[in-house]
């Protein structure tokens, strides 16, 4: 009897390896790529061009772009169960440096179809005081008194105010903070980004577009004279950057690189 037994768990096995082998084979894991790159409604944003190309915001304003730092986090690849694959981490896009504009994460994903999302920013959870030495030093976190955490875009430049002089604007998103007195509320301002269907395969390349047009018309078109300065501390300002923040992302070109 123990014999049959033992014949019956090994035959078992073998089927479950067979299984195990042959969906490993037909749906290998795969490394994936992401390139960010920005534009001012559709027009290409290239490093030549800060500091010097004039663009008009929704409310009309003339204005230049000097600076554009921005983090995203916790990529996540959905399949059509609802299952998800999360890529933990974080990366901070230094976009006139040129730095980190391309991302590659060490964890694989498995061949599929998938509904591909991440995070503007960090989470509340994720949003931790002096958790990220890297973030830190490259003056990225956000001073106690409004919250500490991290900032999750520093957007800056000059515009021609409403009497014609060129002044500076300093468009930085972080957690809101309403600071009174007596207390220091704080309001997690961080979004997801749906950017609809993707297929993982081999080499796969995903361009991930931001508008920064976007960031001062929809649904709250910014007026520059009002709101350019001393943001961080609006919590009224942090609430409407982050609903202008969810027309900002797209999706652009899939490419497959050979590896």
């Amino acid at each position: 009897m123990k014999k049959h037994i033992l014949l019956v768990v090994a035959a078992l096995v073998l089927v479950a390896c067979k299984d195990v082998d042959e969906a490993a084979v037909l749906n290998p894991n795969r490394n994936v790529t992401f390139n960010f790159t920005q534009n001012w409604e559709g027009d290409e944003i290239t490093n030549a061009d800060y500091q010097t190309t004039e663009y008009t915001n929704a409310h009309g304003e003339t204005m230049t772009i000097s600076k554009l730092r921005y983090l995203i986090s916790d990529i996540a690849f959905t399949d059509e169960n609802g299952d998800s694959t999360i890529i933990k981490g974080y990366n901070l896009v230094n976009a006139r440096e040129a730095t980190n504009t391309q991302y590659k994460p060490a964890k694989k994903i498995q061949e599929g179809t998938y509904t591909l999302s991440f995070t503007f920013g960090f989470e509340k959870e994720d949003n931790i005081d002096g958790a990220y030495p890297d973030l830190t030093s490259a003056d990225w976190n956000v001073p106690e008194d409004l919250g500490g955490g991290y900032h999750f875009m520093q957007l800056e430049g000059t515009f021609i105010d409403n009497t014609g002089t060129v002044a500076p604007y300093l468009y930085h998103t972080i957690r809101a903070a309403n600071k009174t007195d007596d207390a220091l509320e704080l309001q997690d301002t961080s979004f997801e980004v749906d950017l609809g269907t993707v297929t993982v395969k081999e080499g796969v390349v995903y361009e991930i577009k931001m508008d920064v047009a976007e960031w001062f018309k929809n649904p709250n078109e910014w007026d520059l004279n009002e709101l350019n300065s001393n943001l961080m501390g609006n919590f009224g300002a942090q609430l409407k950057m982050s609903e202008n923040g969810r027309t900002v992302f797209s999706l652009g070109e899939t490419t497959i690189v050979e590896e």
